[in-house]
């Protein structure tokens, strides 16, 4: 099978290339300290609005700050924040997922229950209210953005366990005396997980973006913190004069999300249990 999925990966050129971008993109997001060419909060109002030049690769900012330094840590901001997310929401989600549709029953009905709920209210919209009531902060903006995503995962891990649990060898497994915890975890997940983890790549980049639109609205990071949303927010109000500011932190937003879109729908495809002959 493993054999069969690295020739799949080989034949996606689109893939190849998004992995690869993506790879070039993470190392720069790592080593931003050491690669950006300025201090990203280094305000120098002699140099405010400044156009791309050989000093400043992308500009300033209206606080004379270098835009190619705070769009690079930007990278790392909005990174780490999103796996933190994807992680977080994917540990509830499976969790909860796999014990409603393991035990079924009035546990499936309280769960699945509590998912709707979740599910009925708009993303952006709760998010928005959760960091109302939280304030900013890296770690309020993740549990508020976990709180909007687990359902998505409990709801598509509860639909994949009521699948699995009623195959042969979790049957055998039950007669052999394992345990619910042991054939949840050796038996149930392994062979319930693809789809999760189509979803959570996808996720990746919806969840940069729904960072980035919290940060334009005001209510993501503090302003000490570099990140794409609070750039575009401070950019929009020199659009005629300055439209660089907001035309490279736009473009960072959008190339990750088409390369989480494009390395989610491959692996989707790769990852199909009907195309790889059952091995799954």
């Amino acid at each position: 099978m493993q054999n069969k999925t690295l020739c799949r990966v080989a034949e996606r050129k689109s893939m190849l290339i998004s992995m690869s971008m993506l790879c070039i993109l993470v190392f720069i997001a790592i080593a931003a300290p050491v690669l950006s060419p300025d201090d990203p909060n280094a305000i120098d109002l002699k140099s405010k609005n400044l156009p791309p030049s050989s000093d400043h690769l992308l500009g300033t900012d209206y606080l004379g700050r270098d835009l190619l330094s705070r769009i690079m840590h930007g990278a790392t901001t909005s990174l780490s924040i999103a796996a933190g997310v994807v992680v977080l929401s994917l540990i509830i989600g499976i969790s909860l997922g796999c014990i409603a549709g393991y035990y079924g029953g009035i546990v499936d009905e309280v769960i699945s229950r509590a998912i709707d709920i979740f599910l009925a209210f708009p993303g952006i919209i709760f998010a928005l209210a959760m960091m109302g009531v939280l304030g900013p902060g890296i770690l309020n903006l993740m549990l508020s953005l976990a709180l909007v995503h687990w359902s998505t995962y409990a709801r598509l891990m509860r639909g994949q366990v009521l699948s699995v649990k009623e195959q042969e060898y979790v049957l055998s497994t039950r007669l052999l005396g394992a345990n619910d915890l042991r054939i949840m975890r050796k038996h149930i997940i392994p062979n319930a997980i693809a789809p999760i983890v189509v979803l959570a790549t996808i996720d990746l980049g919806h969840v940069i973006l729904s960072v980035a639109a919290l940060s334009f609205l005001g209510l993501g990071l503090p302003t000490d913190i570099p990140e794409w949303g609070s750039m575009l927010s401070a950019g929009k109000e020199f659009m005629r004069t300055a439209p660089y500011q907001t035309i490279f932190p736009g473009l960072a937003i959008t190339l990750f999300v088409v390369i989480f879109s494009i390395l989610g729908d491959g692996m989707r495809d790769i990852l199909d249990p009907h195309d790889l002959g059952g091995d799954l």
